[in-house]
C-alpha cells in the first residue's frame, strides 16, 4: 500500500475517535490548560489610553483616573495630573505606581494635617508635615504603604501613572 492509502485507511479511525469524543477530551484538556486569566495591555495600548484621555479632558481639569486592565477588585489605571491633588491616605490599601510619562514630585510619609475621612477608602488633608519629597520621572516605581500621607506634584504640563492600588496590603 502506498502512502495515500495507508493515509486513507486510517480516516476511518480518525472519525471513531472523533465520534467517541476521545479527540474532544484532548482539545478540551489542551484548551484548558492553554486558557491564560492575565490581563494584559500593550504599550501601544497604553499609549493610545493616554492619548484619548488627554484629548477628553477639560481645559481647566486636574485629573483624569480610567482603568487599563482589571481583574476583580484590582485594577491597574492610568492616572493623569495636570494639577496637584490634596495629600492622602488610603487607610487599607497599599498604591504601587510607575510614572509613564512627564515628571512630578512625591512627599510621603510624615504626617497628613487636617485628616477628613471622604470615604472607607481615602482620608485627605491639607499638607503633609515632615514627608520625604522626591523628583518623578519616567520609569519611576512608587510604593506607597497602606496608611501612609503621599501628594503628587506636577512639574511641567503633567504628570501620567499606572497605578494600582493593592487591597488589603500594608
Amino acid at each position: 500500500m502506498n502512502a495515500i492509502g495507508k493515509a486513507l485507511a486510517c480516516i476511518p479511525a480518525i472519525l471513531l475517535v472523533t465520534s467517541l469524543g476521545i479527540g474532544q477530551a484532548s482539545a478540551q484538556t489542551t484548551a484548558g490548560t492553554s486558557a491564560d486569566p492575565t490581563a494584559f495591555a500593550s504599550g501601544a495600548d497604553v499609549k493610545a489610553q493616554v492619548r484619548t484621555m488627554l484629548a477628553e479632558m477639560k481645559p481647566d481639569q486636574g485629573f483624569m483616573w480610567r482603568p487599563l486592565v482589571r481583574n476583580g477588585a484590582t485594577v491597574a489605571a492610568i492616572e493623569i495630573w495636570k494639577k496637584p491633588g490634596r495629600p492622602a491616605v488610603h487607610p487599607a490599601e497599599a498604591e504601587y505606581a510607575i510614572v509613564v510619562e512627564g515628571a512630578g514630585t512625591l512627599v510621603s510619609g510624615g504626617t497628613l494635617a487636617d485628616p477628613q475621612t471622604r470615604n472607607p477608602s481615602l482620608i485627605d488633608g491639607s499638607r503633609i508635615d515632615g514627608g520625604t519629597t522626591r523628583t518623578l520621572g519616567p520609569g519611576d516605581v512608587i510604593l506607597v504603604p497602606a496608611g501612609v500621607p503621599h501628594w503628587f506634584g506636577i512639574t511641567g504640563d503633567r504628570l501620567v501613572l499606572l497605578g494600582i492600588k493593592l487591597p488589603g496590603a500594608k
